[in-house]
């Protein structure tokens, strides 16, 4: 099993709508750089996933994700009416990857950017060196503890 920490704005596949989905799961596509895309390829059904959400008053882990379907094509590298379009993406090799994510809980507490910066766990951490921006990125189970400590999982 592995451990994966997903980004995203509250607005833009954030937590809201994960709970307006209920037990259905959310298509997680869109990632268009090729370190994030890899580990969206590495998810399984059993990995571990949380969701965190960035450029909003509270910035940090907000719930916890699972794995609702193995990696697949991401279909909108081949809508041409998509923001996520890639003409030079084809069918027989696909460039880009989505999974499904499913809400397992909303936790009841925010585990805040500003607090997982002091968190022993997360020194060095890619989640809370200065200017990493990556939109998926794996954690080891140290860090995945220290989060369900701090937002009360």
């Amino acid at each position: 099993m592995a451990y994966w920490l997903v980004k995203t704005e509250p607005a833009d596949g954030g937590l809201l709508d994960f709970q307006a989905a209920g037990s259905a799961s959310l298509v997680w596509d869109g990632v268009r750089n090729y370190q994030a895309r890899n580990f969206l390829r590495a998810m399984d059904l059993k990995d571990e996933v949380l969701l965190y959400h960035a450029s909003c008053a509270e910035i940090g882990v907000v719930a916890q994700l699972k794995v609702a379907r193995k990696p697949y094509p991401d279909p909108l590298q081949f809508d041409p009416e998509s923001p996520y379009f890639d003409a030079s993406s084809n069918q027989c090799q696909p460039r880009w990857t989505a999974v499904d994510l499913a809400l397992v809980r909303a936790f009841p507490k925010v585990a805040l950017l500003t607090t997982l910066k002091r968190t022993p766990a997360f020194e060095g951490s890619s989640l809370t060196r200065k200017g990493s921006r990556l939109s998926v990125l794996p954690i080891n189970k140290d860090q995945w503890r220290a989060v369900m400590t701090l937002a009360g999982g």
